[in-house]
This record gives C-alpha cells, sequence and structure tokens, in this order.
C-alpha cells in the first residue's frame, strides 16, 4: 500500500507554510494604512485646531504636509490636493486689497478642510468650520500689538524713525573750584 500525494495535499501543505507570511504581511499593510491614515488625522485637527491663527507655525506645517500625506490616486485625497493647490497659489498672490485676499484664503481654507474632514469621516459642513471656533479677543489684540512693536523696532533699527526724546532737566553745572576727572 503505497502513499499518493495529491495536488490537494500539495495546496495543504503550501497554505499551511504560507499562512504565517501572508498573515504578517496583511498585519504590515494594516498597520501602514492606519499611520497613514492618522497622519492625514493629524494634520485635519491641526488644520481645524489653527484655523484662527493663520500665521501659527503649526498650521503652516501642517498646510506643508498635505502633499506629503495625501494621494492623487485615491479621488477624494485628489480633491483635497487639489484644493490645497487653489490654495497655495492664492497664499502667494499679492494683487488684491486685504480684505478680499483675507476672505478668498479663508473660503479657500474653508473648502480645503470641509474635503479633508469629509474624507476622513466627519460630517462638518462649511458654516461649522468658518464660525464653529473659539478664538479670544485678546489672541487677536496681542498679535496685532506685537506686529506694531515688530514694525517699530524694525524702523528704528533702519533708521527711518527716531526715538522721541523728552529732557525735563540738566545736570547742575559743576562749581568753578570743582575740576572734572581729577583725583
Amino acid at each position: 500500500m503505497g502513499f499518493k500525494v495529491t495536488l490537494s495535499d500539495w495546496l495543504i501543505v503550501a497554505a499551511t507554510a504560507l499562512s504565517p507570511l501572508i498573515a504578517i504581511q496583511v498585519s504590515v499593510y494594516l498597520a501602514r494604512r492606519k499611520e497613514a491614515h492618522e497622519r492625514k488625522l493629524f494634520i485635519f485637527k491641526t488644520l481645524m485646531a489653527t484655523r484662527a491663527q493663520s500665521l501659527s507655525p503649526l498650521h503652516v506645517e501642517a498646510l506643508n504636509r498635505i502633499d506629503l500625506e495625501f494621494s492623487s490616486s485615491v479621488k477624494w485625497e485628489k480633491a483635497v490636493l487639489n484644493l490645497w493647490a487653489q490654495l497655495l497659489d492664492h497664499l502667494s498672490d499679492s494683487t488684491l486689497e486685504h480684505k478680499a485676499w483675507s476672505d478668498r484664503r479663508l473660503g479657500l481654507l474653508v473648502d480645503l478642510l470641509e474635503a479633508m474632514g469629509t474624507g476622513l469621516g466627519y460630517a462638518f459642513n462649511k458654516t461649522q468650520i468658518k464660525n464653529g471656533i473659539y478664538s479670544p479677543v485678546a489672541h487677536s489684540r496681542l498679535e496685532q500689538e506685537q506686529e506694531q512693536v515688530r514694525k517699530l523696532v524694525l524702523e528704528l533699527l533702519g533708521g527711518s524713525r527716531n526715538l522721541g526724546m523728552e529732557v525735563r532737566s540738566w545736570p547742575p553745572a559743576p562749581n568753578s573750584g570743582d575740576t572734572v576727572g581729577t583725583t
């Protein structure tokens, strides 16, 4: 009585031998996918948290990471990349007056955040994104004051502004018998 190995026997052996390797590959794939999702989520959350502070280093860094983390091969991510390209193009446009430029920047940012949020599973609408943020008046006042101080210091250092001085009294004149600088 001989032992005959069939094709199904070979397939069972192959499946038994390869299943741990396949499981590891699937685990690695899922871990990478989760990490990529977490990086996108971090960008979105950072932009949402700093949307009222467009000069914040965190805000700028998150914007600059969009090209790194979003892919044009995924439909919703491609839309995010297109909206980011529009915003980036606008950020370098100096032809508009400040109010129109600022309003357009905000509109483009809201569009970007809405697309990003939708793709990541959030259901924020444009009104929530635009208006649903707490930003203390003191923060904007502090930023304005810091900007004023910075400009004044630069003007002083550049020589285009003088430091105002008022002399209220002169030191008393030395007595005629006093000699200055001798011991």
